[in-house]
């Protein structure tokens, strides 16, 4: 698969061949599902807490004796069944992470990264030269490509200048080709790629 490059101008900088072991397969669904799943569960804190009778504040005196009041026989206001009283069976922290392997993991981005081609929604760029964070250049080579929306920039590896420049650009996200998640690419209306980017994801994913 063939995409259209474009140079800093964001003008015609010829073609790019995408690989098609990461950019050309059927996207798997339901691998995808199973994947933001196990993501989006990772990023549950789950602090929540409720207080068990134990834990519950108040005396432990018993409140009225056992035997001789028609009434049933209880121990303690902090019963479930009374008022301010603890909670029975409530929820306590725990951890919400899924193992899910990394081949599911690689195959869930190569499937999202294959219905982003599919739809025409890959475009190569040459990679910006920085000196210094410039928020303005990234946004005036955006501007000039043909994409709209939520972006996600893709790079061969860690650029703190590009980040920091991409830092006050609304609704761009900058990753390197190791670091790109599936939820980055679904949350994505397009996907730029810098020429060399592209064979560090296939690198990375294709494996």
């Amino acid at each position: 698969m063939k995409v259209q490059a474009y140079d800093l101008q964001g003008k015609d900088a010829g073609t790019v061949e995408l690989p098609a072991a990461v950019f050309g397969m059927t996207p798997h669904t339901a691998v995808m599902h199973e994947v933001l799943v196990a993501q989006l569960a990772a990023r549950r804190t789950g602090t929540h807490a409720t207080k068990t009778r134990g834990e519950v504040r108040g005396s432990t005196r018993k409140i009225y004796r056992q035997k001789g009041t028609g009434r049933a026989r209880h121990g303690s206001r902090k019963a479930p069944i009374f008022k301010g009283g603890g909670i029975i069976f409530g929820p306590k922290p725990r951890d919400y992470a899924q193992d899910t392997p990394k081949k599911v993991r690689r195959l869930a981005v190569r499937s999202a990264l294959s219905a982003k081609a599919r739809d025409g929604k890959v475009v190569v760029v040459d990679p910006p030269a920085l000196e210094r964070p410039r928020a303005a250049l990234v946004a005036d080579l955006l501007d000039r490509l043909p994409v709209a929306g939520k972006t996600l920039l893709v790079t061969p590896a860690a650029d703190a200048l590009l980040v920091r420049s991409a830092a006050n650009v609304r609704g761009v996200t900058v990753r390197a080709a190791g670091a790109v998640s599936l939820r980055d690419v679904l949350d994505a209306d397009y996907l730029v790629l810098t020429r060399s980017a592209v064979d560090a994801v296939a690198e990375v994913f294709g494996r």
